[in-house]
Protein backbone atom coordinates (compact mmCIF):
# COMPACT_ATOMS: atom_id res chain seq x y z
CA UNK A 1 0.00 0.00 0.00
CA UNK A 2 2.69 2.23 0.62
CA UNK A 3 4.82 1.44 -2.37
CA UNK A 4 1.49 2.30 -4.67
CA UNK A 5 1.05 5.40 -2.60
CA UNK A 6 4.96 6.30 -3.10
CA UNK A 7 4.38 5.56 -7.05
CA UNK A 8 0.86 7.78 -7.19
CA UNK A 9 3.18 10.83 -5.62
CA UNK A 10 5.91 10.30 -8.10
CA UNK A 11 3.61 9.92 -11.11
CA UNK A 12 1.96 13.76 -9.99
CA UNK A 13 5.49 15.56 -9.97
CA UNK A 14 5.92 18.51 -11.92
CA UNK A 15 9.11 19.00 -13.69
CA UNK A 16 10.46 21.43 -11.30
CA UNK A 17 9.62 19.21 -8.31
CA UNK A 18 11.79 16.73 -10.00
CA UNK A 19 14.78 18.79 -11.20
CA UNK A 20 14.61 20.04 -7.10
CA UNK A 21 15.24 16.55 -5.78
CA UNK A 22 18.61 15.08 -6.89
CA UNK A 23 17.85 11.53 -6.01
CA UNK A 24 14.26 11.27 -8.30
CA UNK A 25 16.47 13.39 -10.85
CA UNK A 26 18.73 10.68 -11.19
CA UNK A 27 16.20 7.93 -11.40
CA UNK A 28 14.54 10.13 -14.28
CA UNK A 29 17.94 10.55 -16.07
CA UNK A 30 18.54 6.52 -15.80
CA UNK A 31 15.33 5.83 -17.21
CA UNK A 32 16.01 8.19 -20.08
CA UNK A 33 19.18 6.60 -20.43
CA UNK A 34 17.60 2.55 -21.11
CA UNK A 35 14.53 3.91 -22.94
CA UNK A 36 17.12 5.54 -25.17
CA UNK A 37 19.56 2.58 -25.64
CA UNK A 38 16.54 0.62 -26.20
CA UNK A 39 14.90 2.55 -28.84
CA UNK A 40 18.27 3.50 -30.09
CA UNK A 41 18.03 0.92 -33.27
CA UNK A 42 15.42 2.92 -34.78
CA UNK A 43 18.33 5.76 -35.55
CA UNK A 44 19.92 3.20 -37.99
CA UNK A 45 16.70 0.84 -38.90
CA UNK A 46 14.18 3.56 -40.05
CA UNK A 47 16.71 5.21 -42.43
CA UNK A 48 17.41 1.30 -43.96
CA UNK A 49 13.77 0.70 -44.54
CA UNK A 50 13.16 4.32 -45.88
CA UNK A 51 15.69 3.70 -48.04
CA UNK A 52 13.84 1.35 -50.12
CA UNK A 53 10.81 4.49 -50.70
CA UNK A 54 14.04 6.68 -51.94
CA UNK A 55 14.71 8.57 -49.60
CA UNK A 56 19.00 9.27 -49.16
CA UNK A 57 20.28 6.72 -46.19
CA UNK A 58 22.52 9.56 -44.98
CA UNK A 59 19.55 12.44 -45.26
CA UNK A 60 17.25 10.26 -43.74
CA UNK A 61 19.03 9.67 -40.26
CA UNK A 62 18.89 13.39 -39.22
CA UNK A 63 15.39 13.43 -40.40
CA UNK A 64 14.65 10.79 -37.96
CA UNK A 65 17.29 11.89 -35.18
CA UNK A 66 15.70 15.45 -35.49
CA UNK A 67 12.03 14.43 -35.28
CA UNK A 68 12.96 12.05 -32.70
CA UNK A 69 14.46 14.91 -30.73
CA UNK A 70 11.51 17.50 -31.05
CA UNK A 71 8.90 14.83 -29.87
CA UNK A 72 10.59 13.29 -26.60
CA UNK A 73 11.06 17.64 -26.01
CA UNK A 74 7.29 18.01 -26.84
CA UNK A 75 6.18 15.17 -24.98
CA UNK A 76 8.47 15.97 -21.67
CA UNK A 77 7.87 19.92 -21.73
CA UNK A 78 4.04 19.97 -22.51
CA UNK A 79 2.63 16.07 -21.38
CA UNK A 80 5.20 16.01 -18.55
CA UNK A 81 4.85 11.58 -19.64
CA UNK A 82 7.73 9.13 -19.69
CA UNK A 83 7.30 8.71 -23.29
CA UNK A 84 9.68 8.16 -26.31
CA UNK A 85 8.49 9.61 -29.57
CA UNK A 86 10.42 8.32 -32.78
CA UNK A 87 9.27 7.29 -36.18
CA UNK A 88 7.50 4.45 -35.57
CA UNK A 89 8.01 0.76 -37.00
CA UNK A 90 5.16 -0.29 -38.93
CA UNK A 91 4.16 2.71 -40.02
CA UNK A 92 7.41 3.43 -41.72
CA UNK A 93 6.79 -0.10 -43.53
CA UNK A 94 3.33 1.09 -44.55
CA UNK A 95 4.90 3.76 -45.80
CA UNK A 96 7.92 2.41 -47.73
CA UNK A 97 6.18 -1.01 -49.04
CA UNK A 98 2.45 -0.14 -49.57
CA UNK A 99 2.23 3.20 -50.02
CA UNK A 100 5.46 3.58 -52.07
CA UNK A 101 6.24 -0.62 -53.52
CA UNK A 102 2.91 -1.78 -53.44
CA UNK A 103 1.23 1.67 -54.38
CA UNK A 104 3.77 2.75 -57.27
CA UNK A 105 3.81 6.07 -55.43
CA UNK A 106 7.14 8.27 -55.26
CA UNK A 107 8.76 9.24 -51.51
CA UNK A 108 7.29 13.04 -51.57
CA UNK A 109 3.50 11.54 -52.67
CA UNK A 110 4.21 9.01 -49.26
CA UNK A 111 5.07 12.19 -47.27
CA UNK A 112 2.04 14.14 -48.51
CA UNK A 113 0.14 11.46 -47.35
CA UNK A 114 1.67 11.37 -43.90
CA UNK A 115 1.01 15.06 -43.58
CA UNK A 116 -2.51 14.68 -44.13
CA UNK A 117 -3.16 11.92 -42.09
CA UNK A 118 -1.26 13.65 -39.34
CA UNK A 119 -3.18 16.75 -39.97
CA UNK A 120 -6.66 14.57 -39.02
CA UNK A 121 -4.37 12.99 -35.60
CA UNK A 122 -4.06 16.37 -34.38
CA UNK A 123 -7.42 16.93 -35.02
CA UNK A 124 -9.18 14.11 -33.35
CA UNK A 125 -6.16 14.57 -30.57
CA UNK A 126 -7.56 18.61 -29.81
CA UNK A 127 -10.92 17.19 -29.54
CA UNK A 128 -13.32 15.82 -27.54
CA UNK A 129 -12.91 13.44 -30.10
CA UNK A 130 -10.02 12.17 -27.71
CA UNK A 131 -11.47 11.98 -24.53
CA UNK A 132 -14.86 10.09 -26.00
CA UNK A 133 -12.50 7.75 -27.67
CA UNK A 134 -10.53 6.85 -24.87
CA UNK A 135 -13.38 6.20 -22.59
CA UNK A 136 -15.00 4.00 -24.70
CA UNK A 137 -12.59 1.39 -25.14
CA UNK A 138 -13.39 -1.61 -23.01
CA UNK A 139 -10.59 -2.56 -19.59
CA UNK A 140 -10.37 -6.09 -21.03
CA UNK A 141 -9.24 -4.57 -24.32
CA UNK A 142 -6.98 -2.00 -22.62
CA UNK A 143 -4.93 -4.83 -20.55
CA UNK A 144 -4.85 -6.65 -23.92
CA UNK A 145 -3.14 -3.83 -25.93
CA UNK A 146 -1.05 -3.71 -22.89
CA UNK A 147 -0.13 -7.92 -22.89
CA UNK A 148 -0.25 -7.55 -26.75
CA UNK A 149 2.37 -5.06 -27.07
CA UNK A 150 4.12 -6.57 -24.73
CA UNK A 151 3.91 -9.63 -26.46
CA UNK A 152 5.30 -7.91 -29.48
CA UNK A 153 8.03 -6.46 -27.41
CA UNK A 154 8.92 -10.11 -26.26
CA UNK A 155 9.19 -11.02 -30.64
CA UNK A 156 11.38 -8.71 -31.00
CA UNK A 157 13.50 -8.77 -28.16
CA UNK A 158 13.80 -12.57 -29.24
CA UNK A 159 14.96 -11.95 -32.26
CA UNK A 160 17.26 -9.33 -31.73
CA UNK A 161 18.98 -11.59 -29.91
CA UNK A 162 19.25 -14.64 -32.35
CA UNK A 163 16.77 -17.01 -30.08
CA UNK A 164 14.67 -17.47 -32.43
CA UNK A 165 14.62 -17.06 -36.44
CA UNK A 166 12.64 -17.27 -39.44
CA UNK A 167 11.96 -20.97 -40.27
CA UNK A 168 11.60 -22.76 -43.46
CA UNK A 169 8.85 -25.31 -42.32
CA UNK A 170 7.61 -22.85 -39.83
CA UNK A 171 7.63 -19.20 -39.29
CA UNK A 172 9.76 -19.46 -36.22
CA UNK A 173 12.42 -22.00 -34.96
CA UNK A 174 15.09 -21.83 -32.77
CA UNK A 175 18.31 -19.98 -33.33
CA UNK A 176 21.59 -20.96 -33.22
CA UNK A 177 22.68 -21.05 -29.41
CA UNK A 178 26.37 -21.28 -30.55
CA UNK A 179 26.37 -18.28 -32.39
CA UNK A 180 28.65 -15.99 -30.46
CA UNK A 181 25.66 -12.78 -30.42
CA UNK A 182 23.18 -15.22 -29.00
CA UNK A 183 25.35 -16.50 -25.92
CA UNK A 184 26.19 -12.96 -25.77
CA UNK A 185 22.01 -12.01 -25.09
CA UNK A 186 21.44 -14.71 -23.39
CA UNK A 187 24.26 -13.58 -20.48
CA UNK A 188 22.49 -10.36 -20.99
CA UNK A 189 18.89 -11.60 -20.10
CA UNK A 190 20.45 -13.22 -17.33
CA UNK A 191 22.28 -10.49 -16.05
CA UNK A 192 19.41 -7.81 -16.21
CA UNK A 193 16.98 -10.03 -14.67
CA UNK A 194 19.30 -10.87 -11.59
CA UNK A 195 20.01 -7.35 -11.44
CA UNK A 196 15.92 -6.50 -11.60
CA UNK A 197 15.18 -9.02 -9.08
CA UNK A 198 17.89 -7.69 -6.73
CA UNK A 199 16.66 -4.44 -7.10
CA UNK A 200 19.63 -3.08 -7.82
CA UNK A 201 19.29 0.66 -9.00
CA UNK A 202 19.49 1.37 -13.27
CA UNK A 203 19.66 -2.49 -13.49
CA UNK A 204 18.40 -2.03 -17.44
CA UNK A 205 21.27 -0.09 -17.70
CA UNK A 206 24.10 -1.86 -16.25
CA UNK A 207 22.71 -5.10 -18.23
CA UNK A 208 22.98 -3.08 -21.49
CA UNK A 209 26.71 -1.56 -20.73
CA UNK A 210 28.13 -4.77 -19.27
CA UNK A 211 26.51 -6.68 -22.18
CA UNK A 212 28.02 -3.84 -24.47
CA UNK A 213 31.29 -3.81 -23.23
CA UNK A 214 32.07 -7.85 -23.94
CA UNK A 215 30.61 -7.47 -26.90
CA UNK A 216 33.42 -5.15 -27.46
CA UNK A 217 35.85 -7.50 -25.85
CA UNK A 218 34.94 -10.28 -28.03
CA UNK A 219 34.43 -8.63 -31.29
CA UNK A 220 31.12 -9.00 -31.37
CA UNK A 221 28.95 -6.06 -33.61
CA UNK A 222 26.18 -5.79 -36.00
CA UNK A 223 26.88 -6.46 -39.60
CA UNK A 224 23.75 -3.65 -40.48
CA UNK A 225 25.47 -0.28 -39.91
CA UNK A 226 25.01 3.24 -41.12
CA UNK A 227 27.29 5.44 -42.68
CA UNK A 228 26.76 9.20 -41.75
CA UNK A 229 28.53 12.48 -42.74
CA UNK A 230 28.14 15.26 -40.62
CA UNK A 231 28.52 17.34 -43.84
CA UNK A 232 26.09 16.06 -45.56
CA UNK A 233 23.57 17.87 -42.97
CA UNK A 234 24.41 21.06 -45.41
CA UNK A 235 22.00 18.84 -47.87
CA UNK A 236 19.43 17.79 -45.41
CA UNK A 237 17.25 20.62 -46.61
CA UNK A 238 16.72 18.61 -49.69
CA UNK A 239 14.14 16.21 -48.36
CA UNK A 240 12.69 19.07 -45.98
CA UNK A 241 9.19 20.01 -46.55
CA UNK A 242 9.24 18.44 -49.64
CA UNK A 243 5.53 16.80 -49.44
CA UNK A 244 3.79 16.44 -52.89
CA UNK A 245 0.20 16.97 -53.14
CA UNK A 246 -0.42 17.01 -56.74
CA UNK A 247 -2.25 13.37 -56.07
CA UNK A 248 -4.54 14.51 -53.05
CA UNK A 249 -7.68 13.52 -54.98
CA UNK A 250 -7.43 10.38 -56.42
CA UNK A 251 -8.77 7.47 -55.13
CA UNK A 252 -5.17 6.01 -54.55
CA UNK A 253 -4.20 8.84 -52.07
CA UNK A 254 -7.76 8.88 -50.01
CA UNK A 255 -7.55 5.34 -49.34
CA UNK A 256 -3.72 5.43 -47.71
CA UNK A 257 -4.82 9.08 -46.01
CA UNK A 258 -7.59 7.13 -44.61
CA UNK A 259 -5.42 3.64 -43.72
CA UNK A 260 -2.32 5.72 -42.34
CA UNK A 261 -5.12 7.93 -40.27
CA UNK A 262 -6.37 4.86 -38.28
CA UNK A 263 -2.97 3.38 -38.05
CA UNK A 264 -1.75 6.45 -36.33
CA UNK A 265 -4.95 7.76 -34.12
CA UNK A 266 -5.41 3.86 -33.01
CA UNK A 267 -2.00 2.45 -32.26
CA UNK A 268 -0.87 5.38 -30.44
CA UNK A 269 -4.22 5.44 -28.53
CA UNK A 270 -3.61 1.64 -27.37
CA UNK A 271 -0.10 2.22 -26.89
CA UNK A 272 -0.24 5.18 -24.59
CA UNK A 273 -2.76 3.41 -22.78
CA UNK A 274 -1.18 0.38 -22.32
CA UNK A 275 2.52 2.07 -20.90
CA UNK A 276 1.40 5.47 -19.49
CA UNK A 277 1.52 5.15 -15.36
CA UNK A 278 -0.67 7.48 -15.14
CA UNK A 279 -3.22 7.87 -17.74
CA UNK A 280 -4.08 11.57 -16.61
CA UNK A 281 -1.30 12.07 -18.94
CA UNK A 282 -3.07 10.50 -21.67
CA UNK A 283 -4.54 13.58 -23.24
CA UNK A 284 -1.67 15.35 -23.67
CA UNK A 285 0.45 12.61 -24.46
CA UNK A 286 -1.76 12.15 -27.23
CA UNK A 287 -1.87 15.74 -28.54
CA UNK A 288 1.96 15.48 -27.60
CA UNK A 289 2.14 12.55 -30.17
CA UNK A 290 -0.24 13.99 -32.97
CA UNK A 291 1.84 17.62 -32.81
CA UNK A 292 4.90 15.38 -33.44
CA UNK A 293 3.68 12.98 -35.90
CA UNK A 294 2.97 16.23 -38.40
CA UNK A 295 5.96 17.97 -37.89
CA UNK A 296 8.16 14.34 -38.47
CA UNK A 297 6.42 14.45 -42.72
CA UNK A 298 7.46 18.18 -42.55
CA UNK A 299 11.02 17.21 -42.00
CA UNK A 300 10.71 14.21 -44.22
CA UNK A 301 10.51 11.02 -42.57
CA UNK A 302 7.95 8.53 -41.94
CA UNK A 303 5.12 9.84 -39.16
CA UNK A 304 6.70 9.23 -35.20
CA UNK A 305 4.50 7.36 -32.83
CA UNK A 306 5.34 6.40 -29.18
CA UNK A 307 7.57 3.79 -28.71
CA UNK A 308 7.12 1.00 -26.61
CA UNK A 309 10.35 0.77 -25.92
CA UNK A 310 9.23 3.47 -23.87
CA UNK A 311 8.39 0.94 -21.05
CA UNK A 312 11.96 -0.48 -20.75
CA UNK A 313 12.50 3.62 -19.50
CA UNK A 314 9.14 3.42 -16.89
CA UNK A 315 10.36 -0.06 -15.86
CA UNK A 316 13.35 1.27 -14.37
CA UNK A 317 11.69 4.11 -12.40
CA UNK A 318 10.50 6.96 -15.09
CA UNK A 319 7.40 8.95 -14.10
CA UNK A 320 7.95 12.43 -15.62
CA UNK A 321 8.95 14.10 -18.92
CA UNK A 322 12.06 14.19 -17.74
CA UNK A 323 12.80 10.69 -19.13
CA UNK A 324 11.35 12.10 -22.31
CA UNK A 325 13.47 15.14 -22.29
CA UNK A 326 16.67 12.95 -21.36
CA UNK A 327 16.07 10.88 -24.43
CA UNK A 328 15.81 13.62 -26.82
CA UNK A 329 19.24 15.09 -25.44
CA UNK A 330 20.65 11.70 -26.20
CA UNK A 331 19.15 11.49 -29.47
CA UNK A 332 20.62 15.21 -30.39
CA UNK A 333 24.20 14.15 -28.96
CA UNK A 334 24.08 10.53 -31.04
CA UNK A 335 23.70 13.10 -34.41
CA UNK A 336 27.67 13.56 -33.55
CA UNK A 337 28.45 9.59 -32.24
CA UNK A 338 26.32 7.32 -34.80
CA UNK A 339 29.22 5.61 -35.21
CA UNK A 340 29.46 4.54 -31.67
CA UNK A 341 26.28 3.30 -31.72
CA UNK A 342 27.58 0.16 -33.52
CA UNK A 343 29.73 -0.73 -30.45
CA UNK A 344 25.85 -1.48 -28.58
CA UNK A 345 24.85 -4.81 -30.59
CA UNK A 346 21.22 -5.74 -30.63
CA UNK A 347 22.23 -8.73 -28.45
CA UNK A 348 22.56 -5.90 -25.32
CA UNK A 349 19.31 -4.12 -26.15
CA UNK A 350 17.63 -7.70 -26.70
CA UNK A 351 17.42 -8.52 -22.89
CA UNK A 352 15.96 -4.99 -21.71
CA UNK A 353 13.18 -5.23 -24.34
CA UNK A 354 12.51 -8.89 -23.51
CA UNK A 355 12.11 -8.45 -19.98
CA UNK A 356 10.04 -5.09 -20.42
CA UNK A 357 7.74 -7.54 -22.41
CA UNK A 358 7.33 -10.11 -20.37
CA UNK A 359 6.62 -7.65 -17.27
CA UNK A 360 3.65 -5.75 -19.86
CA UNK A 361 2.17 -8.90 -20.43
CA UNK A 362 1.24 -9.20 -16.77
CA UNK A 363 -1.40 -7.12 -17.74
CA UNK A 364 -3.39 -10.88 -18.79
CA UNK A 365 -4.19 -11.21 -15.30
CA UNK A 366 -6.82 -8.18 -14.75
CA UNK A 367 -8.82 -10.02 -17.66
CA UNK A 368 -11.83 -11.88 -16.90
CA UNK A 369 -10.87 -15.02 -18.83
CA UNK A 370 -14.73 -16.18 -17.57
CA UNK A 371 -16.46 -13.51 -20.08
CA UNK A 372 -15.47 -15.29 -23.18
CA UNK A 373 -17.13 -12.26 -25.14
CA UNK A 374 -14.22 -9.71 -23.39
CA UNK A 375 -11.84 -12.30 -23.12
CA UNK A 376 -11.40 -13.17 -26.75
CA UNK A 377 -11.13 -9.99 -28.49
CA UNK A 378 -8.39 -9.05 -25.76
CA UNK A 379 -6.91 -12.82 -26.74
CA UNK A 380 -6.81 -11.80 -30.33
CA UNK A 381 -5.46 -8.66 -30.08
CA UNK A 382 -2.37 -10.42 -27.47
CA UNK A 383 -1.45 -12.98 -30.63
CA UNK A 384 -2.45 -11.00 -33.20
CA UNK A 385 -0.07 -7.90 -32.66
CA UNK A 386 3.17 -10.04 -32.64
CA UNK A 387 2.02 -12.48 -35.17
CA UNK A 388 0.99 -10.04 -37.86
CA UNK A 389 3.95 -7.82 -36.87
CA UNK A 390 1.34 -5.05 -36.45
CA UNK A 391 0.03 -3.35 -33.54
CA UNK A 392 -2.72 -1.72 -35.74
CA UNK A 393 -4.02 -4.75 -37.00
CA UNK A 394 -3.75 -6.98 -33.67
CA UNK A 395 -6.20 -3.68 -32.46
CA UNK A 396 -8.53 -3.95 -35.45
CA UNK A 397 -9.21 -7.56 -34.75
CA UNK A 398 -9.78 -7.23 -31.33
CA UNK A 399 -11.89 -4.19 -31.93
CA UNK A 400 -13.97 -5.71 -34.76
CA UNK A 401 -15.16 -8.94 -32.51
CA UNK A 402 -15.66 -7.14 -29.13
CA UNK A 403 -19.18 -5.37 -30.47
CA UNK A 404 -20.02 -8.81 -32.47
CA UNK A 405 -19.05 -10.83 -29.73
CA UNK A 406 -21.13 -8.49 -26.78
CA UNK A 407 -24.36 -8.71 -29.27
CA UNK A 408 -24.19 -12.63 -29.91
CA UNK A 409 -23.98 -13.12 -25.76
CA UNK A 410 -27.12 -10.96 -25.37
CA UNK A 411 -25.04 -7.86 -23.86
CA UNK A 412 -24.90 -5.77 -27.06
CA UNK A 413 -27.10 -2.86 -25.13
CA UNK A 414 -23.42 -2.17 -22.40
CA UNK A 415 -21.73 -1.77 -25.76
CA UNK A 416 -21.07 2.02 -26.17
CA UNK A 417 -22.38 3.67 -29.38
CA UNK A 418 -18.68 5.00 -29.57
CA UNK A 419 -17.68 1.15 -29.91
CA UNK A 420 -19.51 0.69 -32.47
CA UNK A 421 -18.12 2.67 -34.80
CA UNK A 422 -14.85 2.06 -33.68
CA UNK A 423 -15.67 -1.62 -35.03
CA UNK A 424 -16.92 -0.27 -38.09
CA UNK A 425 -14.01 2.15 -38.51
CA UNK A 426 -11.53 -1.01 -37.91
CA UNK A 427 -13.41 -2.98 -40.36
CA UNK A 428 -13.22 -0.50 -43.18
CA UNK A 429 -9.53 -0.15 -42.18
CA UNK A 430 -8.93 -3.97 -42.96
CA UNK A 431 -10.71 -4.14 -45.72
CA UNK A 432 -8.82 -0.85 -47.33
CA UNK A 433 -5.33 -2.60 -45.94
CA UNK A 434 -6.42 -5.57 -48.14
CA UNK A 435 -7.55 -3.85 -51.39
CA UNK A 436 -4.35 -1.61 -51.50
Amino acid sequence: MKQAQQLEAKNRLSLREVWQNKTLLKQEIIAGLTGFFAISYIIIVNPVILKDAGIPTDLSVFATIISSVIGCLIMGLFANAPVILTPGMGVNAFFTYTICATMGMSWQVAVAISIVASAIYVLVAFTSLSSVLAKAIPASLKSGITAGIGLFLVEIGLEKAGLIVAGKTSLIVLGNLTSPATLLAIFGILLSVILYLRQVPASFLIGIVVTSVLGVAFGIRDEQSVSVHLSRLAEYHQIVLHGDLSKALTIPFILAAFSMTMILVFESMGLLQGILPDNRKFKRAFQASSVTALISGMLGTSPTVAAAESASGIESGGRTGVMSITAGVLFALSMFFVPLLAYVPQAAIAPVIIITGALMMASIGSIDMHDFAAWFPAFLIIVLIPLTNSISTGLAFGFVFYPILRMASGDGRNVSPAMYVLGGLFLIDLVLSALL
